[in-house]
Protein backbone atom coordinates (compact mmCIF):
# COMPACT_ATOMS: atom_id res chain seq x y z
CA UNK A 1 0.00 0.00 0.00
CA UNK A 2 1.30 3.45 -0.93
CA UNK A 3 2.21 5.61 2.04
CA UNK A 4 0.36 8.93 2.36
CA UNK A 5 2.49 11.90 1.36
CA UNK A 6 2.89 14.34 4.23
CA UNK A 7 4.63 17.71 4.19
CA UNK A 8 6.61 18.56 7.33
CA UNK A 9 7.51 22.24 7.62
CA UNK A 10 10.11 23.42 10.10
CA UNK A 11 11.88 20.13 9.42
CA UNK A 12 15.34 21.51 10.22
CA UNK A 13 14.31 22.45 13.76
CA UNK A 14 14.76 20.41 16.90
CA UNK A 15 11.21 19.04 17.05
CA UNK A 16 11.24 18.23 13.34
CA UNK A 17 14.46 16.28 13.78
CA UNK A 18 12.93 14.24 16.61
CA UNK A 19 9.77 13.49 14.63
CA UNK A 20 11.26 12.48 11.30
CA UNK A 21 12.37 8.93 12.25
CA UNK A 22 9.14 8.35 14.17
CA UNK A 23 6.95 9.24 11.18
CA UNK A 24 9.02 7.70 8.37
CA UNK A 25 7.55 4.21 8.75
CA UNK A 26 3.99 5.46 8.14
CA UNK A 27 4.38 8.38 5.75
CA UNK A 28 6.33 9.54 2.75
CA UNK A 29 7.79 12.77 4.04
CA UNK A 30 8.34 15.96 2.09
CA UNK A 31 10.53 18.07 4.35
CA UNK A 32 10.79 21.82 4.21
CA UNK A 33 12.54 24.72 5.90
CA UNK A 34 14.29 27.92 4.90
CA UNK A 35 17.68 26.22 5.17
CA UNK A 36 19.55 23.82 2.95
CA UNK A 37 18.87 20.07 3.46
CA UNK A 38 20.26 18.53 6.66
CA UNK A 39 23.18 16.14 6.38
CA UNK A 40 21.12 13.17 7.61
CA UNK A 41 18.48 13.33 4.85
CA UNK A 42 17.47 9.77 3.91
CA UNK A 43 16.60 8.31 0.52
CA UNK A 44 12.96 8.12 1.65
CA UNK A 45 12.74 11.88 2.32
CA UNK A 46 12.33 14.72 -0.17
CA UNK A 47 13.58 18.22 0.66
CA UNK A 48 12.18 21.60 -0.43
CA UNK A 49 13.83 24.85 0.65
CA UNK A 50 10.94 27.31 1.02
CA UNK A 51 10.07 30.52 2.84
CA UNK A 52 6.51 30.68 4.17
CA UNK A 53 6.12 34.24 2.88
CA UNK A 54 6.75 33.07 -0.71
CA UNK A 55 3.28 32.00 -1.83
CA UNK A 56 4.46 30.40 -5.07
CA UNK A 57 6.97 28.27 -3.18
CA UNK A 58 4.33 27.25 -0.64
CA UNK A 59 1.90 26.27 -3.42
CA UNK A 60 4.57 24.10 -5.00
CA UNK A 61 5.39 22.53 -1.66
CA UNK A 62 1.78 21.46 -1.06
CA UNK A 63 1.13 20.12 -4.55
CA UNK A 64 0.21 16.44 -4.42
CA UNK A 65 0.36 16.16 -0.62
CA UNK A 66 -2.23 14.29 1.44
CA UNK A 67 -1.52 16.15 4.66
CA UNK A 68 0.61 18.74 6.40
CA UNK A 69 2.41 18.86 9.74
CA UNK A 70 3.11 22.54 10.21
CA UNK A 71 5.99 23.17 12.62
CA UNK A 72 7.43 26.04 10.59
CA UNK A 73 7.49 29.72 11.43
CA UNK A 74 8.86 31.83 14.27
CA UNK A 75 9.23 29.48 17.23
CA UNK A 76 9.90 31.89 20.12
CA UNK A 77 8.97 35.42 21.16
CA UNK A 78 10.17 38.14 18.79
CA UNK A 79 9.30 41.61 17.53
CA UNK A 80 5.93 42.08 15.80
CA UNK A 81 7.25 42.24 12.23
CA UNK A 82 9.10 38.93 12.62
CA UNK A 83 6.11 37.21 14.21
CA UNK A 84 3.71 38.72 11.68
CA UNK A 85 5.65 37.70 8.59
CA UNK A 86 6.22 34.09 9.62
CA UNK A 87 3.23 33.25 11.82
CA UNK A 88 0.47 35.46 10.47
CA UNK A 89 1.12 36.18 6.77
CA UNK A 90 3.10 32.95 6.32
CA UNK A 91 0.45 30.89 8.05
CA UNK A 92 -2.25 32.34 5.80
CA UNK A 93 -0.19 31.16 2.81
CA UNK A 94 0.05 27.69 4.35
CA UNK A 95 -3.69 27.28 4.97
CA UNK A 96 -4.80 28.81 1.69
CA UNK A 97 -2.29 26.75 -0.29
CA UNK A 98 -3.64 23.60 1.38
CA UNK A 99 -7.15 24.62 0.35
CA UNK A 100 -6.08 25.39 -3.22
CA UNK A 101 -4.04 22.20 -3.63
CA UNK A 102 -6.55 19.86 -1.98
CA UNK A 103 -4.47 18.96 1.07
CA UNK A 104 -7.12 17.37 3.26
CA UNK A 105 -5.46 17.26 6.70
CA UNK A 106 -3.47 19.83 8.66
CA UNK A 107 -1.64 19.43 11.95
CA UNK A 108 -0.97 22.91 13.32
CA UNK A 109 1.72 23.23 15.98
CA UNK A 110 0.00 25.60 18.35
CA UNK A 111 1.51 26.28 21.76
CA UNK A 112 0.87 26.45 25.47
CA UNK A 113 1.77 30.12 25.07
CA UNK A 114 -1.69 30.72 23.58
CA UNK A 115 -2.94 30.28 27.15
CA UNK A 116 0.20 31.18 29.09
CA UNK A 117 -1.34 33.86 31.32
CA UNK A 118 -3.50 31.39 33.22
CA UNK A 119 -2.14 30.90 36.75
CA UNK A 120 -0.55 27.60 37.61
CA UNK A 121 -3.27 27.04 40.20
CA UNK A 122 -5.93 26.95 37.47
CA UNK A 123 -6.72 23.75 35.56
CA UNK A 124 -7.98 24.52 32.07
CA UNK A 125 -9.42 22.64 29.12
CA UNK A 126 -9.66 23.78 25.51
CA UNK A 127 -12.94 25.69 25.91
CA UNK A 128 -11.60 28.53 28.05
CA UNK A 129 -10.69 31.85 26.43
CA UNK A 130 -7.18 32.17 25.08
CA UNK A 131 -4.74 34.19 27.22
CA UNK A 132 -1.57 34.58 25.14
CA UNK A 133 1.59 35.56 26.98
CA UNK A 134 3.29 37.43 24.12
CA UNK A 135 3.17 38.13 20.41
CA UNK A 136 4.22 34.54 19.70
CA UNK A 137 1.26 33.31 21.75
CA UNK A 138 -1.05 35.71 19.90
CA UNK A 139 0.11 34.19 16.61
CA UNK A 140 -0.71 30.71 17.88
CA UNK A 141 -4.20 31.80 18.94
CA UNK A 142 -4.58 33.26 15.44
CA UNK A 143 -3.49 29.94 13.93
CA UNK A 144 -6.13 28.06 15.88
CA UNK A 145 -8.79 30.53 14.71
CA UNK A 146 -7.60 30.23 11.12
CA UNK A 147 -7.80 26.43 11.39
CA UNK A 148 -11.38 26.73 12.58
CA UNK A 149 -12.25 28.96 9.63
CA UNK A 150 -10.72 26.64 7.05
CA UNK A 151 -12.44 23.62 8.59
CA UNK A 152 -15.87 25.28 8.66
CA UNK A 153 -15.70 27.18 5.40
CA UNK A 154 -13.52 24.99 3.22
CA UNK A 155 -13.84 21.49 4.65
CA UNK A 156 -10.24 20.93 5.73
CA UNK A 157 -9.67 18.65 8.71
CA UNK A 158 -7.43 20.41 11.21
CA UNK A 159 -5.89 19.46 14.54
CA UNK A 160 -4.30 22.28 16.54
CA UNK A 161 -1.91 20.85 19.15
CA UNK A 162 -1.09 23.21 22.03
CA UNK A 163 2.40 21.85 22.50
CA UNK A 164 4.01 22.07 25.92
CA UNK A 165 7.72 21.30 25.71
CA UNK A 166 9.01 18.52 23.45
CA UNK A 167 12.05 16.74 24.83
CA UNK A 168 13.32 13.35 25.95
CA UNK A 169 12.68 14.39 29.57
CA UNK A 170 11.30 17.43 31.41
CA UNK A 171 14.01 20.00 32.06
CA UNK A 172 12.69 21.82 35.16
CA UNK A 173 9.76 22.12 37.57
CA UNK A 174 7.48 23.92 35.10
CA UNK A 175 8.04 21.31 32.46
CA UNK A 176 6.96 18.49 34.76
CA UNK A 177 3.48 19.93 34.06
CA UNK A 178 3.78 20.54 30.30
CA UNK A 179 6.31 17.99 29.05
CA UNK A 180 5.69 16.10 25.79
CA UNK A 181 7.81 13.13 24.74
CA UNK A 182 8.45 12.99 20.97
CA UNK A 183 6.77 9.56 20.74
CA UNK A 184 3.60 10.95 22.33
CA UNK A 185 3.63 13.89 19.92
CA UNK A 186 3.95 11.45 17.01
CA UNK A 187 0.90 9.59 18.35
CA UNK A 188 -1.14 12.80 18.46
CA UNK A 189 -0.05 13.62 14.90
CA UNK A 190 -1.13 10.16 13.70
CA UNK A 191 -4.55 10.74 15.26
CA UNK A 192 -4.88 14.12 13.56
CA UNK A 193 -3.90 12.71 10.18
CA UNK A 194 -6.15 9.65 10.29
CA UNK A 195 -9.07 9.97 12.71
CA UNK A 196 -12.37 9.95 10.76
CA UNK A 197 -14.15 12.37 13.10
CA UNK A 198 -11.65 15.24 13.06
CA UNK A 199 -13.16 18.57 12.00
CA UNK A 200 -11.22 21.20 13.91
CA UNK A 201 -9.85 19.71 17.11
CA UNK A 202 -7.82 21.62 19.69
CA UNK A 203 -5.84 19.35 22.03
CA UNK A 204 -2.98 19.76 24.45
CA UNK A 205 0.40 18.33 23.53
CA UNK A 206 1.38 16.74 26.83
CA UNK A 207 2.53 13.34 27.97
CA UNK A 208 1.18 11.65 31.11
CA UNK A 209 2.01 14.45 33.55
CA UNK A 210 0.62 14.00 37.05
CA UNK A 211 1.19 17.72 37.71
CA UNK A 212 -0.60 18.84 34.53
CA UNK A 213 -2.47 22.15 34.47
CA UNK A 214 -4.50 21.02 31.46
CA UNK A 215 -7.60 18.90 31.08
CA UNK A 216 -6.76 16.93 27.93
CA UNK A 217 -10.03 15.02 27.67
CA UNK A 218 -10.48 16.33 24.10
CA UNK A 219 -7.39 14.34 23.07
CA UNK A 220 -8.33 11.28 25.12
CA UNK A 221 -11.75 11.21 23.43
CA UNK A 222 -9.93 10.78 20.11
CA UNK A 223 -7.99 7.78 21.43
CA UNK A 224 -4.83 9.46 22.67
CA UNK A 225 -3.01 7.32 25.25
CA UNK A 226 0.37 8.84 26.18
CA UNK A 227 3.07 6.32 27.04
CA UNK A 228 5.57 8.51 28.86
CA UNK A 229 5.38 9.75 32.48
CA UNK A 230 6.91 13.01 33.66
CA UNK A 231 7.32 11.73 37.22
CA UNK A 232 9.86 9.18 35.98
CA UNK A 233 12.20 12.16 35.58
CA UNK A 234 11.30 14.21 38.64
CA UNK A 235 14.74 14.02 40.28
CA UNK A 236 16.44 15.31 37.15
CA UNK A 237 13.88 18.08 36.64
CA UNK A 238 14.10 19.35 40.21
CA UNK A 239 17.91 19.27 40.18
CA UNK A 240 17.85 21.43 37.04
CA UNK A 241 15.25 23.73 38.62
CA UNK A 242 17.59 24.36 41.55
CA UNK A 243 20.06 25.96 39.12
CA UNK A 244 17.54 28.57 37.96
CA UNK A 245 16.92 31.97 39.59
CA UNK A 246 13.49 32.71 41.04
CA UNK A 247 11.06 34.53 38.74
CA UNK A 248 8.41 36.42 40.77
CA UNK A 249 6.09 36.68 37.73
CA UNK A 250 6.86 33.65 35.59
CA UNK A 251 6.89 31.18 38.49
CA UNK A 252 3.19 31.89 39.11
CA UNK A 253 1.93 31.62 35.53
CA UNK A 254 1.68 28.74 33.10
CA UNK A 255 3.69 30.50 30.40
CA UNK A 256 6.69 31.01 32.69
CA UNK A 257 9.35 33.38 31.42
CA UNK A 258 7.24 34.36 28.40
CA UNK A 259 4.82 36.02 30.83
CA UNK A 260 7.60 37.81 32.70
CA UNK A 261 9.20 39.21 29.54
CA UNK A 262 8.23 42.90 29.46
CA UNK A 263 5.59 42.49 32.17
CA UNK A 264 4.44 45.77 33.72
CA UNK A 265 0.83 44.89 34.57
CA UNK A 266 -1.07 44.25 37.79
CA UNK A 267 0.02 40.77 38.82
CA UNK A 268 -2.69 40.32 41.44
CA UNK A 269 -5.39 41.16 38.90
CA UNK A 270 -3.85 38.88 36.29
CA UNK A 271 -3.77 35.99 38.74
CA UNK A 272 -7.35 36.48 39.93
CA UNK A 273 -8.98 37.26 36.57
CA UNK A 274 -11.85 35.01 35.46
CA UNK A 275 -12.32 35.32 31.73
CA UNK A 276 -15.64 34.44 30.07
CA UNK A 277 -15.77 31.25 28.07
Amino acid sequence: MTKPTIVLTGAAGGVGGMLRPLLAARYRLILSDRTEPPADLTAEETWHTADLTDRAAVDELMRGADGLIHLGGQSVEADWQTVHDANIAGLWNIYDACRAEGVARIIFASSNHAVGFYPRTRRIGVDQAVRPDGLYGVSKAFGEALGSLFADKHGLRVMSIRIGNVAEKPADHRRLSIWLHPEDLAQLIDIGLTHPDIHHAIVYGASHNERAWWDNSAAFALGYAPKHHAEDHVDYAMAEQAKLPADPVGDLLQGGAFCADGFDGDLSRTLSARLPR
